[in-house]
């Protein structure tokens, strides 16, 4: 499956009959997926079809989708209240004795509120399900934009997390091959310490400053913490090769990362090691700063 970018923006418009629609969508980072939408009175109950046709293609991102609508002028029609007419002229006859009995007049009529009534023309029942069918269809390539969008900009952050992923794993194999690292070197460091410690006459128990030794070279052995960089690196390949939502995947990765660099600069006891330490964390803050953009 193609990476996705979080952000992404479409806009579609069309017609249907007399109604003129116009579909815009726009996409930005979230934590899971919220849809909020913006309806034209009269289309409330496309609602739901519309979030499930949403839900159905994108995992995560604020997603905020406006909808207009406008009708041509196609005249308007004098609709007749029956029952506020009926009401009137049962009045007149009511009152026929006190009034004058001349017939009413149309302009009379019309001055009279709720007994005429001028709007537009409404659809029918065919001409409403026309309407709804194009503007869902509308919503779906405007989606289809979209998503389009968002796609080519997550086949760029791949590319982009990729060579930083390369940057790590070469910041790892310098670390592992540093002469400091070898256990002779390290042996050689601490056999001449302790032989420091010896020269100033001080009492030692040789077998407790054995044993420490020991210890403080066990401690500076970063093996275990370069093979699980190695293997987190080879998880990130394998991921941006399947593609799919994989952010959150990544975002926990970017963790364990950071989290090995920062224990290898705590035990590092060599500069150069020291110093590349620190550019794996660099390159790792920026891996994950990209991440937080892919679904």
């Amino acid at each position: 499956m193609p990476l996705q970018s979080m952000t992404g923006f479409a806009r579609r418009e069309g017609t249907s009959g007399r109604h003129r629609w116009a579909w815009e969508l726009r996409s930005v980072n979230g934590k899971g997926l919220d849809v909020r939408l913006r309806l034209p009175q009269g289309l409330e109950h496309l609602e739901i079809e519309f979030r499930k046709r949403a839900g159905d293609c994108l995992s995560r991102g604020n997603l905020q989708v406006g909808l207009t609508l406008s009708t041509a002028e196609s005249g308007v029609e004098a609709v007749v209240n029956q029952g506020a007419l009926a009401a009137v002229l049962a009045l007149r006859a009511q009152l026929g004795d006190l009034i004058d009995p001349a017939p009413l007049r149309l302009d009379t009529l019309l001055q009279m509120r709720g007994v005429v009534d001028f709007r537009e023309p409404e659809d029918d029942e065919t001409a409403r399900a026309t309407r709804d069918a194009d503007v869902l269809e509308g919503f779906r390539l405007a989606l289809s934009d979209m998503i389009a969008m968002r796609e080519t900009e997550g086949d760029a952050l791949g590319q982009i997390l990729l060579s930083q992923i390369d940057r790590i794993e070469t910041l790892a194999r310098l670390i592992e091959t540093d002469p400091t690292r070898s256990p002779q070197a390290i042996a050689a460091k601490l056999a001449q310490q302790v032989a420091m410690l010896m020269e100033t006459g001080t009492a030692l128990d040789r077998e407790r400053l054995h044993a420490e030794v020991a210890l403080i070279a066990t401690r500076a052995d970063l093996r275990e913490e370069i093979d699980r960089l190695q293997a987190h690196v080879a998880a990130a390949r394998d991921l941006l090769r399947k593609g799919g939502p994989i952010g959150r995947k990544l975002d926990f990765l970017a963790q364990e990362f950071n989290r090995e660099s920062n224990t290898i600069c705590s035990k590092s006891n060599a500069a150069a090691v020291t110093a590349a330490g620190i550019e794996l964390k660099v390159v790792i803050d920026q891996f994950r700063e990209q991440v937080q953009n892919l679904e």
